[in-house]
Formats: C-alpha cells, sequence, structure tokens
C-alpha cells in the first residue's frame, strides 16, 4: 500500500512536470511569433535565454521516471505511462527548440521591415498553441478522442504552410529582392509545422498508453 501511495505521487509529479513543460512551449511559440510580428530582436533574445529551463525539466522528467522505475517496479499501464512521459518530454523539448529557431530567424531581420503583412503564420501558431495544450491534457486525462484531434489539426497546419510556401515562392519570382526574407519566413512555417508534428506524436503516444496500440497520426 505504501509503495502504491509513492508511485502515484510520484506520476502525480510527472504529470506536473509535462504540464510546466507544455506551458514553456506554449509561451516561446507565442513570444517567438510576436518577436516576428514586431521584429523585436530584444524580445527574441529572451526567449534563446529562457530554453536550458526546458532542457532542466526534461533532466527531471527522466530521473523522477528512472527512480520510479527502479525503485517502484511498476508493471503494465503504470510503466507505460511513464516510458510515455519520456517520450513527451524528449518532444516537448524539440518543440522548445524549433521555438528558438524562430527566435533566431528574428534576430536575423532585425532592423528589417516584413515584406507582406504576416497573416497564415500567426494562425498557424495559434492552432498549435492549441494542440501543445491539448496534447498534455490528453496525456493528463489519459483522453484518446483528443489524443486523435491532433490529426485533424495537423492536417489544417499543413494546409497553412503549403499556402504560405505558394505565397512566398510568388514574391520572390515577382520581386528578387524578397527571396532572403521570404526564405527565412519559410524557415518559420516550416519550424511550426515541425511543433505540429511532435504535439501529434503526443497524440500517437497517449493512444499508445490507453491502448497498448501506437497509431500513426502523421500518416
Amino acid at each position: 500500500m505504501i509503495k502504491r501511495k509513492e508511485l502515484d505521487e510520484g506520476l502525480d509529479q510527472l504529470n506536473k512536470m509535462l504540464q510546466e513543460m507544455g506551458d514553456h512551449v506554449e509561451s516561446a511559440l507565442a513570444k517567438s511569433m510576436h518577436a516576428l510580428m514586431t521584429v523585436d530582436a530584444k524580445e527574441a533574445a529572451e526567449i534563446i535565454k529562457q530554453d536550458p529551463e526546458l532542457n532542466r525539466l526534461e533532466e527531471k522528467i527522466t530521473e523522477l521516471g528512472s527512480k520510479l522505475i527502479a525503485t517502484q517496479q511498476p508493471v503494465a499501464k503504470d510503466l507505460r505511462r511513464i516510458l510515455v512521459a519520456f517520450r513527451i518530454s524528449g518532444d516537448l523539448e524539440r518543440m522548445g527548440d524549433l521555438s528558438v529557431d524562430i527566435a533566431k530567424v528574428v534576430m536575423r531581420l532585425e532592423g528589417q521591415t516584413l515584406i507582406k503583412p504576416l497573416i497564415d503564420l500567426p494562425r498557424m501558431s495559434e492552432i498549435v498553441q492549441t494542440m501543445i495544450f491539448e496534447s498534455i491534457q490528453s496525456y493528463v486525462q489519459e483522453n484518446v478522442d483528443l489524443a486523435y484531434k491532433m490529426a485533424k489539426d495537423d492536417d489544417e497546419v499543413d494546409a497553412l504552410y503549403s499556402g504560405i510556401i505558394r505565397e512566398l515562392f510568388s514574391l520572390m519570382v515577382g520581386d528578387p529582392k524578397t527571396i532572403n526574407q521570404s526564405m527565412l519566413l519559410s524557415f518559420v512555417g516550416r519550424y511550426i509545422e515541425r511543433i505540429a508534428d511532435h504535439a501529434t506524436n503526443i497524440g500517437e503516444s497517449v493512444a499508445y498508453l490507453v491502448t497498448g496500440k501506437r497509431p500513426d497520426l502523421n500518416a
């Protein structure tokens, strides 16, 4: 009975740390997009500066999960929950890196005026921020329906990204002076699209946690 209590407390702590990582990533993406829209290199630098905190959280999750496996000897679903927490923390850490990549684009744009009003990139970011939040909630609640929603949201993000690439290509063809900035903005679209893929990975992990089978939601 005592061991079960210790295991439950440890699993609850994993939930809280994953939620903290999710909040960090969601905030980093929102701030990086705001920095891009305002071409604010100072805000971008702050995002880059805060990234190591996400790495520390991932390490704490690895340490706690490993300790629970070694001392509590979890089996079946409890073991899957810990293993899935490892995988999710890795996805979240990579999302954080991609948000930093957006901030680095802003640093390269410092002093420039944007070649066009940004509409679809912020829309992509808004959808993905929701995906980040809901992917973590799907884990905490063991909500498979919410996990599968990632695939639908990811399709919408992919469609927006395709439209952005077409528009930027047209700009480059029409005015070669826009090539450098168009390429940088296309990188941002790619980074956001990759964050959505990682959120979808979390959905797959949650489905595995609950059902014991891993679907391919990125298909």
